[in-house]
C-alpha cells in the first residue's frame, strides 16, 4: 500500500478532467463530441418522422402531456413493471437504469462546470471558477462510484443470465448483435471508467481525498499489487482515456440506429400508453372502403410503429403466452418484432408483401393469429406497454376482409348474423333455460327491475352453464331482489366476435343492444359471463353510433354515445352477489361447506378488469377451504377459450385446460386433495369440462361454478332446493 502525501496548504479538493490529454487531444474530444450528438439526433428525428407516416391513432394519446410524462416517469423510475414476476430480472434493471442515469447526469455535471460555469463566471468576475471543488466533489465522487458499481454489478447479471445460464426467454429467432452490442457495450463502459479512474488515482499518487472514490482506490490498488506504477499508469492513462471515451461516442451515435433506442422509445411508449388498452379496442369508421384492417405496413397506427420499437426482446410476453406454452403458433414478441422487421425492410427499399394471409408468404401466419386467446397476459407481462392485442385485432379484421378465416369461426358469424347467438339455436328459445326454475323470472322489457341480468349465449344455450344460470336466479330470487331480463331481445354481446375480426357485426349487436337497455327501467347491468362484463363496461361507451346512424345495413336507430359517464353500474354477477352477501340478505355464516378448492382468475375478470376478490369471497363466504394455485390473479393462466379459442379447430401440443387442471392438483399447495376447481366464466366452464375430460381428470376433480357452490350452502340452511338436474357437473357439449 503506498503512502498517501497528506493534502497540502492550499491544495484544492478536486481533479484534472482532461488530466494527460493534450490541448490538440481537447479540441479532437469536442470535435467527435459535436460529431457524435448530430449523428444521434438525426436518428431519432429520422425515427420520430417515420411514425408520422403511420395511420393517426383512434383517441387523443397526447392529451395532459405533463401529467402523462409525469405518470411514465413514476412508472419507469420505480422499475415497478420489471419486477413483475421476476425478482432478478427487476432488481437488475433497477441497477442498470439508475447506474446509467447517474453516470449521464455525472458526465453533464462535469460539462457544465467546463464548458458553461467556468466561462461564464470569466465572462462575469474576470475569473475562471469551478464549482467542482471541495464538498461537492467529494459528494459528487462518492454517488458516482456507488451508482457506476451497481451499474456494472447489473449488467454482471444480465450477461450472467443470457450467456452463462441462458436464461430462455432472452433468446429468439431476432436475437442478434444488438443485444450483445448494447450489453456489452455499457459493460465495457462501465468497467473501462473504473479502470481509468484507477489509472489516475494510482498516477496522482493516492490523493488522500480521493478515498471517496472507493470503487476507483480498489482499482488502483490491484493495479499496483499488479505491477504498475504510478509512472507506467500516468503514461498509459491517455490510451485508457481515449479508449473509453471513443466506446462511449460509439454507444451514444448508435442508440437511435440499434436496440440502444428502447431507452426513448420505451419511455415514449409509457407516455403514450391507453390505460384501458386490451379492455376496449380501436373502432372501425363506417366507410365500408376504408383500411380498417392491415393492407400494408402503413396501415398500422403511429403507436403501434412505436410498439414495435420499444420492444426490448426481453421476452416477458413470450413467457407467459399461454397459446405459446401449449405449442401453438404464436409467440407474441416475434410477431411485434416480425413487423418491426419488414418495416425496416420495406423502408430500405426491400420487396412489398402481405402482412397476413392464410398460407403463401406473408409478415404473419393467419395460424398465427389464430392461435391468440385474447388473455392479455403478453401485456400484462410487458414492462413498456406494448398494446399487442391492438395489433393483433387489426391483423384478425385483415383476415376477416380476406375472408381467410376457419370455417367454424365463419360458421359463428353467420348463427349470430342470421340468429342472433353463437350457437345457431332459434332466439326463442333463449330463455328456455328458466323453464325448470320453481319461479317465474320477470321480463325487463315489461316491468321495471333492480337488475337487468343480460344471461349470455352459454348460459342460454350450453346444457353445463344452463346449470350456472339457474344457480344463479335461484340466488337472486332467495335474495329477494328485484332482477329480470330480455328473453329473445337478448342477443350475443359480441366481444369475442371482435377480436377475432368482425367489427360490424359487433357494432350491430352493440346498437342493438343499446336500444334494448334504453327500452327498458333498471338501476344495473348485472352479467354473467366476464366476457359481456367487459364489453358493456368497456367497450359499448366508445362505439361512435353517430357515424352508424345512416348505414342502411345497421338495424338501429341510436345516434348517441351510451352511458360515456357510466351513470348505468355494469356489474359481473359476483360484484352484485358479493354486495348481497355483505348486506346479509343471503344468510350464510361460512361454515356451510367443508370442500377443499382452489379457483380460476377468468382473464376479463380478473386481467382485463382487475376484479380478483369478489369471487374468492363468495367462495370463503360458503366456508369452503380455498387454495391457491401458483398462477393466480393477474398471472392466471387462460383456459384457452378467449379470443374465438373456444370454436377453433387448433393443434396444441396440450391444452390450456389440462394444463391448468394439472397445476390445480399438483403445485397448488392442497394437492391432490383439492376436490373442487371452481370458476366464475361460463367459457372457462366449458374449456375446462373439455379439458378434464380429454386430459383424464375425471375422477380426480370436480368443475364448478361460484353460483353453483352458493346455491348447495343455501340448501344446507334450508333454502330452495336446486333441483336434481341441476347437482353434479356434467360434461360440456361437444
Amino acid at each position: 500500500m503506498p503512502v498517501t502525501p497528506p493534502l497540502q496548504a492550499g491544495e484544492t479538493i478536486t481533479r484534472e478532467t482532461f488530466w494527460q490529454i493534450t490541448p490538440t487531444g481537447e479540441v479532437t474530444f469536442y470535435y467527435l463530441a459535436a460529431v457524435t450528438i448530430v449523428v444521434f439526433f438525426y436518428g431519432v428525428y429520422s425515427r420520430f418522422a417515420r411514425y408520422a407516416e403511420g395511420d393517426d391513432d383512434w383517441f387523443d394519446r397526447l392529451d395532459d402531456l405533463p401529467g402523462r410524462v409525469v405518470d411514465a416517469a413514476k412508472i419507469v423510475a420505480s422499475n415497478e413493471k420489471q419486477f413483475n414476476r421476476d425478482l432478478v430480472g427487476g432488481v437488475m434493471h433497477a441497477f442498470i437504469m439508475w447506474g446509467f442515469f447517474t453516470l449521464l447526469i455525472g458526465t453533464a455535471i462535469i460539462g457544465f462546470d467546463i464548458d458553461i460555469y467556468r466561462n461564464l463566471t470569466m465572462l462575469l468576475t474576470g475569473e475562471r471558477q469551478s464549482f467542482f471543488v471541495g464538498d461537492f466533489y467529494l459528494s459528487y465522487s462518492l454517488v458516482m462510484d456507488a451508482l457506476g458499481f451497481l451499474f456494472v454489478v447489473g449488467l454482471g447479471i444480465a450477461l450472467y443470465r443470457r450467456y452463462v445460464t441462458r436464461n430462455e426467454r432472452l433468446h429468439g429467432k431476432h436475437t442478434n448483435w444488438e443485444d450483445a452490442f448494447l450489453v456489452w457495450s455499457l459493460f465495457l463502459l462501465g468497467v473501462g471508467g473504473y479502470l481509468v479512474e484507477g489509472m489516475r488515482i494510482l498516477g496522482t499518487g493516492f490523493p488522500e481525498f480521493e478515498t471517496v472514490s472507493f470503487v476507483g482506490w480498489f482499482v488502483a490498488d490491484v493495479l499496483l499489487a499488479a505491477g504498475l506504477t504510478p509512472e507506467a499508469a500516468t503514461a498509459l492513462y491517455p490510451l485508457a482515456w481515449w479508449s473509453h471515451a471513443l466506446l462511449a461516442f460509439v454507444f451514444i451515435a448508435a442508440i437511435p440506429y440499434a436496440k440502444p433506442f428502447h431507452m426513448i422509445s420505451s419511455f415514449a411508449n409509457v407516455v403514450t400508453r391507453d390505460e384501458k388498452a386490451g379492455q376496449r379496442l380501436p373502432g372501425v369508421p363506417a366507410d365500408l372502403d376504408a383500411d380498417t384492417g392491415a393492407e400494408s405496413i402503413d396501415s398500422f397506427s403511429w403507436k403501434e410503429m412505436l410498439d414495435q420499437d420499444a420492444c426490448t426482446k426481453c421476452g416477458r410476453c413470450s413467457s407467459v403466452c399461454p397459446a405459446n406454452a401449449s405449442g401453438r403458433n404464436l409467440d407474441p414478441r416475434d410477431v411485434i418484432l416480425d413487423l418491426k422487421q419488414y418495416r425496416e425492410q420495406v423502408d430500405a427499399g426491400g420487396e412489398t408483401k402481405e402482412i397476413i394471409a392464410d398460407g403463401g408468404d406473408s409478415v404473419i401466419a393467419a395460424e398465427t393469429m389464430e392461435s391468440c386467446m385474447a388473455c392479455m397476459a403478453c401485456m400484462d407481462a410487458c414492462p413498456v406497454e406494448i398494446e399487442h392485442l391492438k395489433s393483433f385485432t387489426r391483423m384478425n379484421r385483415q383476415l376477416t376482409d380476406q375472408g381467410d378465416l376457419q370455417a367454424p369461426i365463419q360458421e359463428v358469424f353467420q348463427n349470430v348474423m342470421q340468429k342472433g347467438n353463437t350457437f345457431g339455436d332459434p332466439q326463442r328459445k333463449r330463455a328456455n333455460w328458466a323453464d325448470e326454475l320453481e319461479f317465474d323470472i320477470t321480463d325487463a322489457r315489461d316491468e321495471s327491475v333492480d337488475y337487468l341480468w343480460y344471461v349470455g349465449d352459454y348460459p342460454s344455450y350450453d346444457d353445463r352453464n344452463k346449470k350456472v344460470a339457474r344457480s344463479l336466479a335461484k340466488i337472486l330470487q332467495h335474495a329477494d331482489v328485484s332482477f329480470g331480463i330480455l328473453f329473445d331481445d337478448e342477443k350475443y354481446d359480441g366481444n369475442d366476435i371482435r377480436r377475432v375480426g368482425e367489427e360490424f357485426l359487433f357494432v350491430e349487436l352493440a346498437g342493438h343492444h343499446v336500444e334494448s337497455f334504453e327500452e327498458c327501467e333498471f338501476d344495473n347491468i348485472v352479467c354473467t359471463d366476464p366476457h359481456s362484463y367487459n364489453t358493456f363496461k368497456n367497450e359499448y361507451p366508445e362505439v361512435d353510433f353517430e357515424e352508424f346512424a345512416d348505414d342502411p345495413m345497421m338495424p338501429f336507430e341510436i345516434e348517441e354515445a351510451w352511458n360515456q359517464d357510466g351513470e348505468v353500474d355494469v356489474l359481473h354477477w359476483t360484484q352484485a352477489v358479493e354486495e348481497l352477501v355483505n348486506d346479509g340478505a343471503l344468510g350464510l355464516s361460512g361454515t356451510e361447506l367443508d370442500y377443499t378448492v382452489t379457483y380460476h382468475d377468468p382473464c376479463h375478470l380478473g386481467r382485463f378488469n382487475d376484479e380478483y376478490e369478489a369471487p374468492r369471497e363468495l367462495v370463503r363466504a360458503t366456508g369452503c377451504d380455498l387454495h391457491e394455485m401458483p398462477r393466480n390473479r393477474a398471472n392466471s393462466y387462460c383456459c384457452g377459450g378467449g379470443g374465438g379459442g373456444l370454436w377453433m379447430e387448433l393443434d396444441e401440443e396440450e391444452k390450456p385446460s389440462e394444463e391448468r387442471l394439472r397445476e390445480a392438483l399438483e403445485d397448488t399447495d392442497a394437492g391432490d386433495a383439492v376436490e373442487k376447481f371452481v370458476v366464475a366464466c361460463p367459457m372457462c366452464m366449458t374449456m375446462y369440462e373439455d379439458g378434464r375430460k380429454t386430459g383424464g381428470f375425471e375422477e380426480e376433480i370436480e368443475i364448478v361454478d361460484v353460483a353453483e357452490l352458493i346455491v348447495e350452502a343455501l340448501e344446507s340452511n334450508g333454502g330452495p332446493a336446486v333441483g336434481a338436474a341441476d347437482t353434479g357437473a356434467a360434461p360440456a357439449d361437444d
